[in-house]
């Protein structure tokens, strides 16, 4: 028996074209998908990307299809789906180290997320650093120095959109229309790892926001950067192929009650209905036997 867990993502720090295709940086918070894989008889009903991982890697390593059924899948997650907080990348990236270990192999991250990659379009948390990811081919993994830490208020819509979905859409000329914003944001997110600073990297996330409005625009988006504005925040975030947005900021210097009470006041709260104040922490997916 082998237990892996893998972050949940606040949104995107970045997202968009950005060196030649559509690239991202995930925003890796503690919150986490747990998957145990073990002998035992598969359940009834465990998630489907979860057990296509498992027999990709059987056949990988060269086990027989029939293997597989007499391994057991069992996931511990509370990540909401179908908002962009990656939670399906959580599932499928805990499931495939669990199976390495249960079964006496490895995965580096480069092979973890060409396996994920092939399944879906994938998110960067499963890099120990912050790493712009070319999440549809894996072939782009350009990893940042260490990241400034940060809370973030995440603001949960009751809305969903498939990842899958979102990608089917028209966009390509629309992100390439914004390229030039992307780069800019791109050599934020550089400079405030180098820096380590998250005002800096609160500015690199509020552009690619800014630019993933004409693609998949938020409700009340305006009044939500005159809150950052006004309270001295150091940016937001968005799910660029969901519907969360999370304000950056620091628990200790920023006062998180009043931005409660300011979403209630401004009648924000029926676009998020549920909040989560979580802090950011390092990707990556965390393996134990």
């Amino acid at each position: 028996m082998s237990v892996a867990r893998c972050p949940a993502s606040g949104g995107e720090l970045i997202q968009g074209w950005i060196l030649g295709s559509e690239k991202l940086i995930s925003c890796p918070v503690d919150w986490y998908s747990t998957v145990e894989v073990r002998e035992g008889t598969p359940l009834a009903d465990e998630r489907p990307l979860a057990r296509a991982m498992l027999k990709a890697l059987l056949a990988r390593w060269g086990y027989p299809p029939t293997f597989s059924q007499a391994l057991r899948i069992e996931i511990d997650s509370t990540i909401p789906l179908a908002k962009g907080m990656a939670s399906s990348t959580a599932d499928i990236a805990a499931t495939a180290v669990a199976t390495a270990h249960h079964l006496g192999h490895s995965l580096s991250e480069s092979e973890l997320a060409a396996q994920c990659v092939a399944l879906e379009p994938t998110d960067s948390t499963l890099f120990r650093a912050l790493t712009l990811f070319d999440h549809h081919h894996a072939q782009t993994q350009i990893a940042c120095a260490a990241a400034p830490h940060f809370d973030l208020l995440v603001l949960e819509s009751p809305l969903q959109l498939r990842t899958a979905d979102y990608h089917r859409l028209p966009r390509r000329a629309a992100l390439k229309a914004n390229a030039g914003v992307m780069q800019r944001a791109w050599e934020k997110v550089q400079s405030a790892c180098t820096r380590t600073d998250a005002s800096l990297l609160g500015e690199a996330a509020t552009l690619s926001a800014v630019a993933s409005q004409t693609l998949l625009p938020k409700p009340a988006f305006a009044a939500l950067l005159a809150l950052v504005e006004s309270c001295g925040l150091y940016g937001l975030t968005v799910a660029h192929s969901g519907s969360v947005v999370g304000l950056m900021l620091d628990r200790r210097y920023h006062d998180v009650d009043y931005l409660h009470w300011a979403l209630s006041q401004q009648k924000l709260a029926a676009h998020w209905p549920q909040r989560h104040l979580l802090a950011s922490v390092a990707g990556g997916v965390q393996a134990s036997a």
